[in-house]
């Protein structure tokens, strides 16, 4: 697991640098390495609550923060993810679940990954039911599958042009904070989740330090579009591996 714990530090390390938590990383290398699945949602979640954290309180002291923006998509997902976390599903469907995830993560990474460095001024007001509903749904599948919905929100903000760059990095950043929270406590109410959880502790402690050296050193060592595009890259990968389990 020596190996396993190293990528978790450095997918900790380059997530950090540009304000996300790494959960889809987190899954898919969970996945390649065999991990039980009914672990996989809590391990990811809580990479993702200690790597973001640090991000959130320095873009928040940044002045980043955008509360109409943000506040609508926690109001849908924070309730949904604790639901979709608290959820006991068999493997089959979470196999299929994931593949979904993973498949339609990467196709929208892969596809808006240059609009993180878009410069133009012109934005759009998103009516507050459609934001709560996107985050709705964002928060049911975080919480069931592990991750924070972030690598969903973003293309989608971009997309959508909700806003300036830098406000929707702190947004999704925000919103994986606060859903892995809520996804993270609905999991624990599953009676075997806490007792596994202790058995991968050394990852906890990988991206605990990959999410200091990234977030204290500010190591932007490859830029946020380049790292969405090699996580659009690695997911498509593994849910094409995972398709083809499914023939």
């Amino acid at each position: 697991m020596l190996l396993l714990s190293i990528l978790f530090l450095v997918t900790a390390i380059l997530y950090s640098s540009v304000g996300f938590g790494g959960g889809s990383t987190y899954l898919a290398l969970l996945l390649i390495w065999g991990i039980p699945y009914t672990i996989f949602p809590v391990i990811a979640l809580s990479c993702n609550i200690i790597v973001v954290s640090g991000n959130c309180f320095n873009y928040i002291r940044a002045g980043n923060i955008n509360l109409k923006l943000l506040i609508p998509y926690l109001i849908g997902s924070v309730p949904l993810a604790y639901i979709g976390g608290s959820l006991s599903i068999e493997r089959e469907l979470f196999e299929i679940l994931l593949f979904l995830v993973l498949s339609s993560a990467g196709i929208l990474l892969l596809f808006n990954f240059k609009s993180y460095d878009d410069k133009k001024e012109s934005y759009k007001k998103i009516n507050p039911l459609v934001s709560i509903s996107i985050g709705g749904v964002l928060g049911f599948i975080s919480g069931i599958v592990g991750i924070g919905g972030g690598i969903f929100l973003s293309p989608i903000l971009f997309l959508i042009r909700a806003g300036r760059p830098k406000y929707i990095v702190t947004t999704a950043s925000i919103f994986i904070l606060i859903n892995s929270i809520s996804g993270t406590v609905g999991q624990l109410t599953k009676s075997d989740v806490l007792a596994e959880i202790q058995n991968y502790w050394y990852l906890l402690l990988a991206v605990l330090i990959g999410g200091q050296i990234g977030n204290l050193l500010n190591l932007k060592i490859l830029p946020t579009r380049i790292l969405a595009l090699i996580t659009a890259a690695l997911v498509l990968l593994v849910a094409l591996r995972m398709g083809i389990r499914f023939l």
